[in-house]
């Protein structure tokens, strides 16, 4: 990427000028949601430091994401689904919990050993999840053996993170980080905080007995796709030497309503990553000291990752065998003639010409 001038950061420029975009994109959604009904819940299994377990996962509906309020990210929808009014009640909240609880007694034939817990925003930001829900929650779990919470690094407080490693459970808290790359977290994810403030974050949350696991984003708007690529294999490696970070999960960016990145890919100007980027990645990046893990969420869709649609679901099982795994090898049995597609796309697509292909 060009470096830019001083100039672009002026006010009503830059990280305002996206800002206001985002309001405006967001101001057309009239959806409203029930604060009793979480926003997703779902079974699954994922790789930690101590073994693969069964996983609960759990989207609370919240009043949103505090950064979103003021534009927020290029590409994130979830504030989309968040419950008008910028608060819910604990009560709510609560019953949100006892929905997911339902859930997997219904579809699973026992407990989850690992809680994934996420928001639009910060599950640790008290004006989305105040203290009493945070203990409260801590406290129905506490018969689990790990929790991840989601937060943006200024809520990452030993007070907030303390409530569930002193319920014994092993405690990790997952920091949208997106990229390493400061330039490309500012001006193409519209982030407003700095690679220290992620160093800053682990820090803490190792003081406070938990550790930290990044979720990166492959291919936010503006970037190439041989950028992408590139970004994210530095952004590994730089994760993976900070303390406290022992996973990365990189997300592969897919186009949500009422974004930035809807409005880019409807004018014929962002194509989601390439199934074969995100392989690419986990393979180059597989000797690091870190597990590294992807969800290509709506993979094979025009809105989600995908290659030429014949050969999608081969290269999403290869994705998910090596995130259970961590064996790079599981890339060598699949194969397809739409790579040479591909190649040419990270050879010849230029800034000023993307997507060169659909």
């Amino acid at each position: 990427m060009s470096k830019p001038s001083p100039d672009v950061y002026e006010q009503g420029k830059g990280m305002d000028a996206h800002n206001a975009v985002m309001r405006e994109v967001r101001s057309r959604n009239d959806s409203t949601y029930d604060p009793r009904e979480p926003t997703r819940v779902w079974l699954d299994e994922d790789n930690t430091p101590d073994g693969v377990y069964q996983s609960l996962t759990i989207i609370l509906n919240t009043g949103g994401c505090r950064w979103a309020r003021a534009g927020g990210c290029t590409m994130c929808g979830y504030v989309a689904e968040s419950v008008e009014g910028g608060q819910v009640a604990h009560e709510d909240l609560m019953a949100q919990i006892e929905h997911c609880l339902d859930h997997e007694e219904e579809n699973a034939d026992e407990k989850s050993g690992l809680i994934k817990i996420y928001t639009s925003g910060s599950f640790l930001d008290e004006r989305e999840v105040p203290a009493e829900t945070r203990q409260a929650i801590a406290d129905t779990f506490a018969d689990r053996e790990r929790i991840v919470v989601e937060s943006l690094p200024d809520f990452v407080e030993d007070e907030r993170v303390s409530d569930f490693v002193d319920a014994g459970l092993e405690t990790d808290v997952a920091v949208g980080l997106e990229t390493a790359t400061d330039r490309v977290r500012h001006d193409c994810v519209n982030k407003y905080f700095d690679f220290a403030d992620f160093e800053d974050a682990c820090e803490a949350a190792r003081e406070a007995g938990a550790g930290i696991k990044a979720y990166l984003l492959m291919k936010p708007p503006f970037l190439t796709e041989s950028e992408a690529v590139e970004d994210m294999k530095s952004s590994v490696r730089r994760c993976g030497a900070v303390d406290g970070c022992h996973t990365v999960s990189m997300n592969p960016c897919n186009v949500q309503r009422y974004t930035m990145v809807e409005e880019l890919y409807h004018d014929g100007g962002y194509r989601p990553p390439w199934l074969w980027s995100v392989a690419d990645v986990l393979e180059s990046t597989a000797d690091e000291d870190v597990i590294v893990v992807s969800d290509p969420v709506g993979h094979g869709s025009d809105r989600g990752p995908h290659n030429c649609g014949e050969c999608d679901d081969r290269v999403q099982r290869a994705i998910k065998d090596f995130d259970l795994r961590q064996d790079p090898s599981v890339f060598e049995q699949v194969s397809c003639e739409c790579e040479a597609t591909y190649e040419a796309a990270l050879a010849r697509e230029h800034s000023y010409a993307m997507p060169l292909t659909r």
